[in-house]
């Protein structure tokens, strides 16, 4: 029998304990992995995960999206500073996002910037580590919640990544959730219900995407959609 392929990860977050219950979680499970796991290294902010990544050349880099340092953009500013960074086998080091956001403008900061995954912190121990294989493979990878999320933003089929509308970006997750449903042609109650707020929420939310977007009536905002794809 061939011996188990290593995958080399590299964990960072600014957080300590984080980063050692991570490993400690992950090694714990080694021995039932179809894989050998080995962790290379850590770091707490952009420029030590830069380096780190840059001289240990790993896999996979585990990366939380909110980090201390570079141009203030967290894990998307890693994810640049190591463009061109090829891991010890070959072939493009990795990104996995692993972060306690699910809000939309930290998904697609590190998704623009090259991340092949991204995963909340509730993830479980057994799920990540598959996770770390898929993206170790190529594949996207995604938490259950973020997936339909991705796909809509992105304007994009499953397993692919386009160039996201820099007016969607605009939006936080929420204002997209009620855009969609005006769009759609439903009534300011019938979004309330649906997505469990009140009426004058959806009305403000309403008047914001307006705004945001540039547009003057619900009927200027379900041809934006469309014309999107969106609905």
């Amino acid at each position: 029998m061939s011996p188990a392929r290593t995958i080399r990860i590299v964990i960072v977050d600014d957080h300590h304990m984080f980063r050692t219950g991570v490993r400690a979680e992950l090694m714990g499970l080694a021995e039932r992995a179809p894989f050998q796991l080995e962790v290379v290294g850590e770091a707490g902010a952009v420029e030590s995960a830069v380096s780190t990544i840059k001289e240990q050349r790993p896999d996979v880099v585990l990366l939380d999206v909110h980090l201390p340092g570079g141009d203030g953009h967290g894990g998307a500013d890693v994810i640049r500073g190591c463009a061109g960074v090829e891991s010890e086998r070959g072939g493009a080091v990795r990104f996995l996002a692993l972060s306690v956001s699910d809000a939309a403008e930290d998904v697609i900061a590190v998704i623009r910037a090259g991340a092949r995954g991204y995963v909340t912190k509730t993830i479980s121990a057994e799920e990540l580590l598959t996770a770390i294989e898929r993206v170790a493979d190529g594949d996207a990878v995604f938490s259950p919640r973020l997936a339909g999320f991705v796909l809509d933003a992105f304007g994009a089929a499953a397993g692919e990544v386009a160039e996201i509308d820099e007016e969607l970006d605009r939006l936080s997750a929420r204002e997209r959730e009620v855009m969609r449903l005006i769009a759609r042609g439903y009534q300011y109650k019938e979004v309330a219900k649906e997505l469990f707020i009140s009426v004058k929420t959806v009305e403000t939310h309403v008047s914001s995407v307006l705004r945001k977007l540039q547009l003057s009536s619900r009927h200027e905002l379900t041809a934006w959609a469309m014309g999107r794809r969106l609905l």
